[in-house]
C-alpha cells in the first residue's frame, strides 16, 4: 500500500501541468512610460523624466490631456518642443495600447490584474513599512490598524535587501491606498553586479508620495497618483489607469523593470487560461512544479522500499 501511495504521488507530481508565461512585468509598451494616466497629466514647475539606458515616454488615455509639458523635460528634450513630440502620447495608437483592457501583454489592465493574482509571500501589519529590511519577495497587508493600504511616515526608511542578487524583485499588493510622508526614503542594499530591479506597488485605488520622498520602484494605481513637490522615483514609474497623475518638480527615472515575470499553473495554453498566477525571478518564488531532483528523490524512495520488501515481509 505504501509503495501504491508513493507511486501514485509521484505521477501526481509528474504529470501536473507546467507552469506556462503570461506575461513579463512590464511588457511592451508599458515598460516605455514614466508617466501614463487614465484621465489627465498635469504637471507644475521642473520635472524631469529619463531612462539611463533609452528614452521614456509620457501619456494619456482614455483621456488626452497634458498640461504643464512646457516645463517637463523628456529625455534631455523640453516637452512642448518639436524633438520632444515623438515621447509625448495623448490618447494615440501607443497611449491607447499600453492603457487597453483588450491587449494581452504589455498593458496596464493586464499588469495590475497579474500582480493582484499572485500569493503573497510576507505579510505587513497594517501595512506600515517604518524601519523595515525586506528580501525579495510579495508583501500583502496582514491587519489592522491601517485600511489595507501601505504606508511609510515622515522621514521613515524603508530598505529593499538585494541580497546580492543583480535581479531582485518586490511586489507589494494593497487594495487601498500608498501613502508616504514628507522625507521619507525607500531604498537599495547589497546590490549585485550590472543591478537591475523589479519592485511593483500594485495600488488599489491612489497613490500619494509625500514632499522630498525619495522613492522607488513602479506605481501602478487602479485610480490617480499625486507627486507632491520634490518627490523623486529613483528607479520606477508612475502609471493610473482610470485617473489622473499630478506633478510638481519630481524626477522620475525608469528602466529599471528587473526581469520578474507572472506565469500561469495550469493554463492549458498561452496566456494561462485562468490558472493560479505565480512569480518567476531569479532567485525567487520556485514554480509550482517539482525540481528534477524532487523526482529522483521520490524515485530513490521507491527503489528503496523495493529493496526492503523481502526483509519486511520476513520481519527482518
Amino acid at each position: 500500500m505504501l509503495l501504491c501511495a508513493v507511486a501514485v504521488a509521484l505521477f501526481q507530481i509528474a504529470s501536473a501541468p507546467s507552469a506556462l508565461a503570461d506575461s513579463t512585468l512590464l511588457g511592451s509598451p508599458l515598460d516605455t512610460f514614466a508617466v501614463l494616466a487614465g484621465s489627465t497629466v498635469t504637471n507644475t514647475g521642473a520635472t524631469t523624466l529619463t531612462n539611463p539606458t533609452g528614452n521614456t515616454n509620457i501619456g494619456v488615455s482614455a483621456g488626452s490631456a497634458i498640461t504643464g509639458l512646457h516645463t517637463v523635460t523628456i529625455n534631455g528634450l523640453i516637452g512642448d518642443s518639436g524633438p520632444a513630440a515623438p515621447y509625448v502620447h495623448s490618447a494615440d495608437a501607443t497611449a491607447n495600447s499600453a492603457q487597453s483592457e483588450t491587449v494581452t501583454n504589455g498593458d496596464l489592465d493586464t499588469a495590475l490584474s497579474l500582480l493582484s493574482g499572485l500569493a503573497d509571500t510576507g505579510t505587513i501589519a497594517g501595512g506600515v513599512l517604518n524601519g523595515l529590511t525586506l528580501t525579495q519577495g510579495v508583501y500583502a497587508v496582514s491587519a489592522a490598524p491601517g485600511n489595507g493600504g501601505f504606508n511609510l511616515s515622515n522621514g521613515a526608511v524603508l530598505t529593499l535587501d538585494a541580497q546580492g542578487n543583480s535581479n531582485p524583485f518586490w511586489v507589494f499588493q494593497m487594495s487601498s491606498t500608498l501613502i508616504t510622508g514628507s522625507g521619507s526614503v525607500v531604498k537599495f542594499v547589497n546590490q549585485g553586479a550590472n543591478f537591475n530591479p523589479g519592485v511593483y506597488w500594485d495600488v488599489g485605488s491612489s497613490a500619494t508620495l509625500g514632499t522630498t520622498t525619495s522613492f522607488q520602484g513602479n506605481i501602478l494605481a487602479d485610480t490617480s497618483i499625486t507627486l507632491n513637490t520634490g518627490a523623486t522615483i529613483g528607479c520606477g514609474s508612475a502609471l493610473a489607469d482610470t485617473g489622473s497623475v499630478t506633478m510638481d518638480n519630481n524626477t522620475i527615472s525608469t528602466g529599471c523593470n528587473g526581469s520578474l515575470s507572472v506565469q500561469t499553473n495550469g493554463g492549458g495554453g498561452s496566456g494561462g487560461g485562468g490558472g493560479t498566477p505565480v512569480v518567476i525571478g531569479p532567485g525567487g518564488t520556485p514554480l509550482p512544479t517539482p525540481e528534477p531532483g524532487t523526482l529522483l528523490l521520490l524515485g530513490a524512495s521507491i527503489t528503496g522500499l523495493v529493496a526492503l520488501r523481502p526483509r519486511l515481509m520476513h520481519g527482518r
